[in-house]
C-alpha cells in the first residue's frame, strides 16, 4: 500500500481549528487568484515608468506557463513528500518573487520575477485544495470546497478595484508587495494549527517524467498563446508537444513511481472530473475574454458598463459554489454537475441572443448564469475527484482537475481568438484593428455613421461567431458530467479519514 505523505486523519485536527485552516487557505488562493488582475490593471502605470511595451504581454504570460506547467509537479510532489511542506516551499517562491517584482528595474527583469512567482503559485492553489480535503471528511468536504472555489469568483472583482486603489495612491511596487502580509499570515495559521506532514520515507520523483510534461506543455502553451507572434512556428511546436506527449505516456507505463499514477485513469470520476475542467475552462474564457469587447466595441459601453457586466459573472460563482455542497449532499454529483452545466449552455445561448442593438440586461443575464455554472461544475468536480481518489493519490488527484482547467483556458482563449480573427478577416479585410478602433473613444466619436454601422455589424457577427464555437463547447460540459456514475454523493462514501 502506497504511503500518502499529505494526508491527514480528520480526527488529528481540533474541530475548532478546522476553519482557521480554511481560512488561511483561501487567504493563500486569493493571493495566487487575484494576481493576475491586480497587475493588469495597474500595469499601465508600470510601463510608463519602466517602458517595454513589446514585452507587455510575457509579464502575463510567463506567470501562467510557470504556473501551469508546475501544477501537476506539486501536486505529486505532495503526495510523496507531504502537503505542509509542499505548501510552505511553493508560497515561499511565490512572495520572494512577489517583493523581487516590485523593486524590477525593466520590464524585462521583472518578467523574470513574474516566472519565479509562477514557480510558487503552482504549488499554492492545487495543495490548499487538498489540505482542506484532507482536513475535512467526505461530508463537510463539499461545503469547505464550496467556500474555497467561491473565492475565484471574488479575487476577480475585487483585483481590479485594489490594483486601482493601489495605483492611485502608492507606488506601483504596492501592487507585488501586497501579496506578502497575506502569505505571511496564512503560513503562520498553517504553522501553528495543521499538523505535520506523516513520517517520511524515501521516494523518488519521476524525473524524466516532470521532464517530458515540462516540455509538453511549455511548448502547447506556448504554441496556443503566441500564436500570432510565431507563425506556422506554432505548428513546430505543436507538433513537439505531441512528440513529449508521447514520451511522457510511455514513461508513465513504466517506472516505479510516476508523476501520474496510473490509479488516476483507472477511475470514471476522476477522468470527469478531468474532462470536465477542460471544458469548462474553455467555456470560460467565452465569457471572460470576449464579453467586455462585445458591450464596448458593438454596444458603445463604457469600461465600467463592461467591468460591472462581467462582474456579475464573479458574483454568480461564489452563490453557486456554496449553494453545490447542499445541492450534491441532497440529489448526487452527476445531477450536481449537469445542473451547472446547463446553466452554462443557457447563458452560452443567451450571448447568442445579444445584437448592436440589445441592451446590456441579456449580457449580465448571461454572465451571471455562466457564472452559476461555474460555480457548481467547478466545485463538484473537485469534490467529486477528491473523495473518490485513495489518499495516496489525492494530491495528484486535485491537481490534475485544476491543471486541465488551466489548459482549457489557454485552449479556448487560442480557438476562439483564431474565430474572431479568421472572421474579421472574412468581413473586414481591409480594416485594421477593428475592434480596437470601435472602443477607442475618440476614434469611435470621429467616425461617420455609414463607417460606424458597418465596423459595427462586422464585429458584431464576428463575436457572434465566437459565442457561437463558446456554446458548443459548453454542450461538452453537460456530456462531462454525464460521466460521472449517477447515485454517487459526499454521504455515501465511507469516511476513511475518521
Amino acid at each position: 500500500m502506497a504511503v500518502n505523505h499529505c494526508e491527514i486523519k480528520t480526527s488529528a485536527v481540533k474541530p475548532s481549528h478546522r476553519p482557521l485552516i480554511l481560512t488561511a487557505c483561501m487567504l493563500s488562493m486569493f493571493m495566487a487568484a487575484v494576481e493576475v488582475t491586480i497587475v493588469a490593471t495597474a500595469m499601465p502605470t508600470i510601463i510608463g515608468d519602466l517602458g517595454g511595451f513589446s514585452l507587455l504581454g510575457w509579464v502575463f504570460a510567463v506567470y501562467l506557463l510557470t504556473q501551469a506547467i508546475t501544477v501537476p509537479i506539486y501536486g505529486r510532489l505532495a503526495d510523496l513528500y507531504g502537503c505542509r511542506k509542499m505548501f510552505f516551499i511553493g508560497t515561499t517562491l511565490f512572495l520572494i518573487g512577489s517583493v523581487l517584482c516590485g523593486f524590477a528595474p525593466s520590464l524585462a527583469w521583472m518578467i523574470g520575477f513574474r516566472a519565479l512567482q509562477g514557480l510558487g503559485a503552482g504549488a499554492i492553489t492545487p495543495i490548499a485544495t487538498t489540505l482542506i480535503a484532507n482536513v475535512y471528511g467526505p461530508e463537510e468536504r463539499a461545503k469547505a470546497q464550496g467556500y474555497l472555489s467561491s473565492v475565484w469568483g471574488v479575487s476577480a472583482i475585487v483585483g481590479p478595484l485594489m490594483g486601482a486603489f493601489i495605483v492611485s495612491h502608492f507606488p506601483w511596487a504596492v501592487v507585488f508587495w501586497v501579496n506578502v502580509p497575506i502569505g505571511l499570515i496564512a503560513m503562520a495559521i498553517l504553522i501553528k494549527y495543521l499538523p505535520p506532514d506523516g513520517q517520511r520515507k524515501q521516494h523518488q520523483l519521476d524525473l524524466a517524467g516532470t521532464a517530458y510534461l515540462t516540455l509538453s506543455v511549455a511548448a502547447l502553451l506556448l504554441a496556443l498563446l503566441q500564436a500570432e507572434t510565431l507563425g506556422y512556428w506554432a505548428l513546430a511546436l505543436l507538433a513537439f508537444a505531441v512528440l513529449c506527449g508521447g514520451l511522457l505516456v510511455r514513461q508513465e507505463r513504466k517506472t516505479p513511481e510516476p508523476l501520474f499514477p496510473l490509479a488516476l485513469w483507472d477511475s470514471k470520476v476522476i477522468i470527469a472530473g478531468n474532462i470536465g475542467g477542460l471544458i469548462i475552462g474553455a467555456t470560460m474564457m467565452g465569457i471572460s475574454a470576449f464579453l467586455p469587447t462585445y458591450v464596448q466595441g458593438v454596444l458603445g459601453g463604457t469600461p465600467l458598463e463592461a467591468g460591472t457586466t462581467l462582474a456579475l459573472m464573479s458574483v454568480g460563482w461564489p452563490l453557486a459554489s456554496m449553494f453545490s455542497s447542499r445541492m450534491m449532499q441532497a440529489t448526487s454529483y452527476r445531477i450536481t454537475a449537469v445542473t451547472g452545466a446547463l446553466l452554462l449552455v443557457a447563458g452560452s445561448l443567451a450571448l447568442l441572443l445579444l445584437s448592436p442593438s440589445s441592451g446590456l440586461w441579456m449580457a449580465r443575464l448571461a454572465a451571471f448564469s455562466i457564472g452559476a455554472g461555474m460555480g457548481l461544475c467547478n466545485t463538484t468536480f473537485i469534490v467529486s475527484v477528491q473523495n473518490s481518489a485513495e489518499p495516496a493519490i489525492r494530491g495528484i488527484a486535485t491537481a490534475s482537475t485544476l491543471f486541465t482547467r488551466m489548459l482549457g483556458s489557454a485552449m479556448g482563449t487560442a480557438v476562439l481568438g483564431a474565430t474572431l480573427n479568421l472572421n474579421l478577416e472574412y468581413r473586414l479585410p481591409q480594416v485594421n484593428d477593428p475592434v480596437q478602433q470601435l472602443m477607442e473613444k475618440t476614434t469611435r466619436g470621429a467616425m461617420d455613421s455609414g463607417l460606424l454601422n458597418q465596423l459595427t455589424e462586422s464585429v458584431a457577427a464576428s463575436l457572434h461567431w465566437v459565442f457561437v464555437v463558446s456554446a458548443v463547447i459548453s454542450v461538452l460540459a453537460v456530456a462531462a458530467g454525464l460521466l460521472i456514475p449517477s447515485g454517487d454523493r459526499p454521504q455515501r462514501e465511507t469516511q476513511r479519514e475518521s
